[in-house]
């Protein structure tokens, strides 16, 4: 039996940590050339903490599903998944852009707080469902 969320959940780990790995070897390697600041490799590695906790946190909204009928639990995936795309995915560019001498990626800046409300948003759904519903877990 396919399951696409469980698939979109391994996919977003497994990317998650490659990603630690290229910040914690490569990109700290690039720090000597000047084409990226040791400030640059904290906020790629702040995309990558956030991206795999939120990856957990899906992974954990898939197996309550499991349990529980609930639209929050539905929508509480989709903002974890919008906010890794939006936060996470907005600071690996913004970071990075020296590397790729693409400057022209600083417009993504405001997009990585729309990233971080969309976590928020998740979670205060997932609080939701504490608040409707009594669990037997």
């Amino acid at each position: 039996m396919k399951n696409n969320k469980l698939t979109i959940i391994g996919v977003l780990g497994s990317i998650a940590v490659a990603l630690g790995a290229l910040g914690a070897h490569y990109l700290k390697s690039k720090i000597e050339t000047g084409l990226i600041t040791i400030d640059q490799v904290n906020g790629f590695d702040t995309g990558v903490k956030y991206h795999i906790y939120h990856t957990l946190a899906m992974l954990i909204v898939f197996l309550f599903a499991k349990q529980i009928q609930s639209n929050y639990l539905k929508w509480a995936f989709n903002c974890f998944l919008i906010g890794i795309i939006l936060f996470s995915g907005s600071l690996y560019l913004l970071c990075t852009r020296n590397l790729f001498h693409a400057d022209w990626l600083s417009f993504l800046g405001p997009i990585t707080p729309i990233g971080g409300l969309f976590f928020i948003a998740g979670w205060i759904l997932l609080a939701m469902i504490g608040i409707k519903k009594e669990l037997k877990v």
